[in-house]
């Protein structure tokens, strides 16, 4: 018993530490990185990109969703960076949905594991879903949720770019960075928090107890798949193969899709985070969002497959 809950502590901290290091280092090397592109590309550009005239912007965030390689943490600083540069709410959510359950490793690796025809429909249910939710939270109003801060910070960095086009290189560069490590520390918290706490579930939620109660003899298996998969933080490298191998152990199918989407979707650090940005009525209506595709696709998928 004390060897197997020493290993557990070991995991948690294994866990701990590593994706303490690898948020800290994707979220200042992206925020980085947006602020350059700023730099190069005007607000007003992005803005008429992702204004979702037309519907043309929707289709766009959920395309470069698909082709930006993060995981639903690493689209925080991003995200920031829209709003920063005040594109289209609709759009900026339809990028939140999309961009962790679309990235090219997710892609890849759903294609090797599981074939063609399972990737097309998660695919086209990530990408649909992503669309018709970010275009229905526009439309419902849902953009007064946003923080008043978080526009007020955006103005300032705004402004600070904006002044910083007649300045040397290399005082453009180290403004840049001074407000990434600005943005860096006000999400801290948030940061640390989130991973303490995914990182205890991943350590103490052995694979076997999941893959029970997920089982294909239980009747709510899907939705007790979608739910689990939120707090379980799974990269994007190993959400497929260990989707696989519980999928030997017995889950079901569509509790194997419904954990996927749960998990590689939203995570508890990534909900954590965005308690940065968003009031608590945004941050529920993320949550139902995921979860609703996350059940659907798995009831869809055990009905068609």
């Amino acid at each position: 018993m004390f060897n197997i809950t020493q290993a557990m502590v070991m995991d948690t901290l294994g866990m701990f530490g590593f994706l303490a290091a690898e948020l800290t280092i994707l979220f200042l090397l992206i925020s980085y990185a947006v602020g350059v592109l700023q730099e190069y590309i005007p607000p007003a550009k992005i803005q008429s990109i992702l204004s979702g005239k037309n519907g043309k912007g929707y289709i766009v965030a959920g395309l470069l969703g698909a082709i930006t390689p993060f995981c639903s943490c690493s689209t925080i600083p991003f995200l920031k960076g829209l709003l920063r540069a005040k594109a289209g709410f609709g759009p900026m959510m339809v990028f939140l949905f999309a961009s962790p359950l679309l990235n090219p490793i997710i892609i890849g690796l759903f294609a090797v594991t599981f074939g063609m025809k399972v990737t097309a429909f998660y695919f086209t249910i990530a990408m649909g879903v992503s669309v018709i939710a970010g275009y229905t939270l526009e439309k419902l109003g849902f953009e007064k949720y946003v923080k008043p801060q978080a526009y007020i910070e955006s103005e300032a960095k705004g402004c600070a770019s904006a002044c910083g086009g007649n300045q040397a290189p290399l005082s453009k560069w180290m403004k840049i960075w001074h407000s990434t490590w600005a943005d860096f520390k006000k999400v801290l918290p948030y940061l640390i928090g989130g991973i303490a706490l995914g990182s205890m579930i991943y350590g103490f939620m052995p694979t076997e107890f999941v893959a029970r109660i997920a089982s294909e003899d239980n009747p709510f298996a899907i939705p007790v798949a979608a739910v689990i998969g939120i707090p379980l933080y799974i990269r994007a490298e190993a959400v497929i193969p260990l989707s696989a191998a519980l999928a030997a152990k017995g889950m079901s199918l569509g509790a194997v899709m419904a954990l996927i989407i749960g998990s590689a979707g939203a995570s508890l650090t990534e909900v954590i985070l965005l308690k940065s940005i968003f009031k608590n009525q945004m941050i529920a209506a993320f949550l139902f969002v995921i979860l609703g595709m996350a059940v659907g696709a798995g009831f869809l998928y055990q009905f068609i497959f």
